[in-house]
């Protein structure tokens, strides 16, 4: 398999129902593999995307960009109702921080 393979970002998680691994490509939401150990799994993934990839390059067609090769600017902008904003608002100032500062804090 190409190198362009291993830059992609998987998944692997227990499948309790299907009593497998399951793994999945973050960048090819609709490929999948499944094994009964997780190299397995991983094993299989990394055959889809390598195959998605060969589809996609005879289509000439773009491939998605591998997300660890993605610049982030760490900016993000998000819409919320005037009343969330002034509840964020307010707990950030009981809390003797930034709006920002509370946020991030929920989120991580």
């Amino acid at each position: 398999m190409g190198s362009k393979v291993e830059r992609y970002t998987y998944r692997i998680e227990w499948s309790e129902e299907d009593g497998v691994f399951v793994a999945r490509c973050v960048e090819f939401p609709g490929l999948g593999g499944h094994g009964r150990s997780q190299e397995a799994a991983l094993r299989q993934i990394k055959v889809a995307v390598a195959e998605a990839l060969k589809w996609l390059r005879d289509d000439k067609r773009e491939a998605p960009e591998p997300l660890g090769s993605k610049k982030f600017r760490g900016h993000l902008s998000l819409r919320v109702p005037p009343e969330v904003h002034r509840e964020l608002a307010i707990k950030a100032a009981e809390e003797k921080v930034s709006i920002n500062q509370l946020i991030l804090s929920k989120i991580i």
